[in-house]
């Protein structure tokens, strides 16, 4: 798919969030999560909108249990006040967020893995082109970006 092609595309997108921080001594994306996870869920919505996704996925290291139930409790609080799924905001746009706790691998810290995992998949690298922008979560389009960026 090339970018004249994107608005003609009728599958659904996705975007990925990676929270699978690996890299010893790194908790960046631990501290948005643990301490502004509306932060997170809101830059979520934004990205989500921006690329036309109908959900987000968050790929949690499998390790961050406390991280995974602050976050959880923050996107039911998201939901409960309307701010993301059916008619999110009130704007008409059908927005999910979900979490997926990892199985603590390291190598899905690389997009494709994580994409494998999330599917059900072991986590490993898929050859490239097809790049996940193309064919991503599911076989449908996808941007994959961390928590630093979208938050």
């Amino acid at each position: 798919m090339n970018f004249k092609d994107w608005d003609k595309d009728t599958k659904p997108r996705y975007l990925v969030v990676n929270a699978d921080e690996g890299e010893p001594g790194t908790c960046k994306d631990r501290e948005i999560m643990r301490k502004d996870p509306h932060k997170l869920i809101e830059g979520c919505l934004v990205a989500g909108r921006a690329m036309n996704a109908t959900a987000a996925y968050i790929y949690i290291r499998g390790e961050f249990y406390h991280e995974a139930a602050v976050l959880q409790t923050a996107i039911n609080e998201a939901y409960k006040d309307g701010l993301i799924g059916k008619n999110a905001c009130g704007s008409g746009y059908d927005f999910d967020v979900y979490v997926h706790r990892g199985a603590g691998a390291y190598v899905c810290g690389e997009e494709t893995s994580l994409i494998e995992s999330l599917e059900g998949k072991p986590g490993k690298p898929r050859l490239k082109p097809p790049f996940p922008a193309a064919v991503g979560l599911f076989g449908c389009p996808s941007t994959v970006a961390n928590v630093e960026t979208i938050a």
